[in-house]
């Protein structure tokens, strides 16, 4: 059988950083089942996320559109109806789209009824899935407090432990997401002292192999079904919070094995107002607390030992089945966790370890051979991923899709010219960080920027901007954003932000060759005459109609 891309993988995790893969220079952590992936393909050292935060992030990952472009800025902002999605571009090429796992969409449910849109239609359950058709979706939060379930959707994982025998009433939380203490009780996952017990279930049992399993079962059938071309979206919870995992992986690591954390005492002083602000949320206080990083790094760790051992499982399963020979295969991120750098947890700012993830592209075709198991550097964002895809199979919209391919990097013809820097957006307009400042909501956004050599925010509301020197502060301990020495930077990169903000993204029902074509169609050949004081100006062919009476 010929090597040819003709179905899509797109495995992507939650909340894993670029640097907590071997390949990518973990001393501790390895990971050699996902280091076999890159060293097959190609790993792309620069990926920047269009929001450091889930929803924001997937909606661009899932549009190949900037978060300034597709508007669902903020975990449950709705994606507006008529936005169009991965799956819609893929599917009128020929290419199914089908999801397992999560996608933390948020239904424009006002914009379906304006329309009159059922979700039991086919196209209003893709409307309301952001585009794909749904293999099984769980978005895997499942905490349930005094005011119900934080996600009122049924979830499947639950039901599939019910069904496995587990008792509780909620076992997401009592069991997958919890521990026992000595006395036998549950010892959840949600507080992080708890972080070095063993989850409370087999680990065969656990959401990482259980979503390994859906995917396998999903191949299988397309393969029994003789199904045409697919792309499958398999977005993994883990290991995003709770940071609890099962046996054997919850004492893999120890405190010896952490990576020094990056933070300095200079970040205390003259904190710009937005980083203190997110300094101060109980996750960044939570993770400044000696002994906090001790207890849960080496649970993520665990974590992500255990997805690796499941891209293992799925791997051998692909090489067995045939389908490392006609599956392109990409393994990515919506976002990083600072555990507990620069005095933060969790994500929403911009230093590296929350807004650069990792991205590991597998292309089984010949073309593909030069370029196996090297690293490329060039300035990705997370919507060249849709460009990618969508070039797989056909021609590209860019009057639609922002992002660029990233097949000719693959190919080794890299093409002559590439971006400069790369876009992140944040709007926190509905945080308390927010309300702390008294920001009207409009002024709540950060505009990050990134080059080779620098890192600029731009923070609305009338504060100053950060800025960063990669080549000489690679830790982003230093910001520069008030040295009068950098403002010719500033300026520079202000610039860049003014010229990108007036890109035409709105204009996406006509593309730039209808535009071309519209300037050779003359007026004057379907009768229309603008400006013309006498006929004798034209030619005869082109009046004839206008002044011969029939």
């Amino acid at each position: 059988m010929s090597r040819k891309a003709r179905n899509i993988l797109f495995i992507m995790f939650d909340q894993l950083r670029y640097d907590y893969l071997s390949c990518a220079g973990h001393p501790y952590l390895h990971t050699p089942h996902l280091d076999a992936l890159a060293a097959r393909g190609v790993r792309f050292s620069h990926c920047y996320v269009q929001s450091p935060i889930c929803g924001a992030s997937r909606m661009s990952f899932y549009t190949g559109r900037y978060v300034h472009s597709h508007g669902a800025a903020w975990n449950n902002f709705p994606l507006k109806v008529g936005e169009v999605t991965l799956g819609d571009h893929l599917r009128e090429r020929g290419m199914d789209s089908w999801l397992i796992g999560k996608t933390h969409m948020r239904v424009d449910q006002v914009g379906m009824d304006r329309l009159g849109i059922s979700r039991d239609g086919i196209i209003g359950a893709r409307v309301a899935e952001c585009g794909f058709d749904v293999f099984l979706r769980d978005d895997g939060l499942w905490g349930e407090g005094p005011a119900g379930f934080y996600d009122k959707k049924r979830s499947p994982y639950n039901e599939y432990l019910k069904g496995k025998g587990y008792e509780a009433e909620n076992p997401w939380q009592h069991n997958a997401n919890a521990g026992l203490d000595e006395d036998g009780n549950v010892a959840s996952g949600w507080f992080m002292r708890n972080a070095d017990k063993p989850a409370d279930i087999a680990e065969e049992d656990s959401e990482t192999p259980w979503l390994t399993g859906q995917a396998i079962e999903f191949i299988s059938q397309q393969d029994a079904k003789g199904a045409g071309p697919w792309m499958c979206h398999l977005s993994y919870i883990k290991p995003h919070w709770p940071y609890i995992v099962p046996a054997p992986y919850h004492d893999m690591y120890g405190a010896n094995q952490i990576l020094p954390v990056a933070r300095s005492e200079g970040e205390l002083v003259d904190t710009h107002p937005v980083y203190e602000q997110f300094m101060q949320s109980g996750i960044g206080r939570t993770f400044s607390k000696p002994g906090v990083r001790e207890k849960v790094i080496p649970a993520y760790m665990g974590l992500i030992k255990q997805a690796d051992d499941q891209m293992g499982r799925l791997f051998q399963w692909l090489e067995e089945s045939g389908h490392m020979e006609d599956t392109m295969i990409v393994v990515t991120s919506d976002h990083g966790d600072y555990l507990g750098d620069h005095w933060l947890g969790e994500k929403d700012l911009f230093h590296d370890p929350s807004v650069r993830v990792p991205l590991i592209v597998y292309d089984p075709s010949a073309e593909a051979d030069a370029t196996r198991g090297t690293v490329c550097d060039a300035l990705v964002e997370s919507i060249d991923l849709a460009a990618t895809f969508v070039d797989l199979v056909g021609e590209v919209p860019d009057h639609v899709i922002e992002g660029r391919s990233l097949l000719p990097f693959l190919h080794g013809d890299a093409p002559d010219s590439w971006r400069d820097y790369v876009v992140s957006e944040y709007d926190y307009s509905g945080t308390p960080a927010a309300a702390a400042l008294d920001l009207d909501p409009r002024a709540a956004r950060l505009f990050m920027l990134a080059d080779k050599r620098w890192k600029f925010v731009h923070a609305d509301g009338g504060f100053r901007p950060l800025l960063f020197d990669l080549e000489n502060d690679p830790d982003e301990l230093n910001d520069l954003g008030a040295s009068p020495a950098h403002q010719d930077i500033v300026g520079m990169f202000r610039n860049r932000l003014s010229q990108w903000a007036r890109r035409p993204s709105q204009r996406t029902t006509v593309g730039n060759q209808s535009l071309l074509d519209m300037r050779h169609r003359g007026a004057e050949q379907v009768g229309i005459f603008v400006g013309v004081y006498d006929e004798r100006e034209l030619p005869s062919e082109v009046i004839e109609k206008t002044v011969t009476r029939r």
